[in-house]
């Protein structure tokens, strides 16, 4: 089974990918990707002068075009709702690792 963050796709590839929940809509042009990449949006593996795309990224891709498109945010919202989105990620994680500690001490 692959991982979700496996790298795996080119950025042509990445580039049709995006648009699978929508197949009616064009593409996204692989400059939009690197435009993400400048900003810090996305973060392709690197192998040499390739970018290769995971699930993962693939999926941070949608939900930017999600953002921007359905919702008219701008990139720079669009950078800070994917900060705090990851910030509770982590402390769902956290919250689940003490949760864990706590049963596991309590028995």
């Amino acid at each position: 089974m692959r991982r979700s963050d496996e790298p795996l796709y080119t950025i042509s590839i990445a580039a049709r990918l995006v648009r699978i929940e929508k197949p009616e809509e064009p593409a996204i042009h692989p400059q939009t990707l690197r435009m993400y990449e400048r900003l810090g949006l996305v973060t392709p593996e690197r192998v040499g002068k390739n970018r290769l795309y995971s699930e993962k990224d693939i999926d941070r891709v949608r939900q930017i075009q999600r953002l921007t498109q359905e919702m008219g945010v701008n990139l720079a919202g669009v950078e800070v709702i994917l900060g705090l989105l990851e910030q509770i990620e982590e402390l769902q994680a956290e919250v689940e690792r003490l949760q864990k500690a706590a049963t596991t001490s309590g028995s």
